[in-house]
């Protein structure tokens, strides 16, 4: 398990290794990324699982004060996103479905997402994700489903 102050670096690293010389037609990170002041905070390579960290802006809140439910998205979305290109070749994003148990509260301070590989199905990724809060209470959770972009299939 990889979890220090280098982790943003040896991740990007990984990445950088993984996409090969294609590497800088990517934005990686991509810019919604460094919006959202993500931070990585964990990475297990031997049980496929990125942990990344979100702190909740004020500009995230509904009108009921709590986090739209889309920003929610975009924060599993970017831990997803790094994860998915980890463990295999590069990939989008075909399906994502979020289920939201407790509303996100700006007293929080930030939530956690926890994002893990399921399995790979052909050019089919299954991934999943919690979102949790400081505390480690389940938030949210994710279903994703990714597809590897055809001409980064194995032979």
């Amino acid at each position: 398990m990889i979890s220090n102050l280098n982790l943003h670096a040896q991740i990007m690293d990984k990445i950088k290794k993984n996409l090969g010389e294609s590497w800088e037609d990517y934005h990686i990170p991509p810019p919604v990324f460094g919006f959202m002041q993500a931070e990585f905070i964990e990475y297990d390579p031997k049980k496929k699982r990125l942990a990344v960290r979100f702190p909740i802006l004020e500009s995230y809140l509904n009108p009921y004060g709590a986090v739209q439910g889309g920003i929610l998205a975009a924060a599993v979305d970017n831990a997803l996103g790094p994860l998915s290109v980890l463990v295999a070749p590069p990939n989008l994003t075909r399906r994502l479905e979020m289920t939201y148990s407790k509303p996100v509260k700006i007293e929080m301070k930030y939530i956690l997402v926890e994002a893990r590989f399921i399995e790979q199905v052909g050019q089919s990724l299954v991934f999943a994700a919690d979102v949790r809060d400081p505390e480690g209470v389940r938030l949210a959770r994710a279903k994703a489903t990714h597809w590897i972009i055809a001409e980064n299939i194995p032979s």
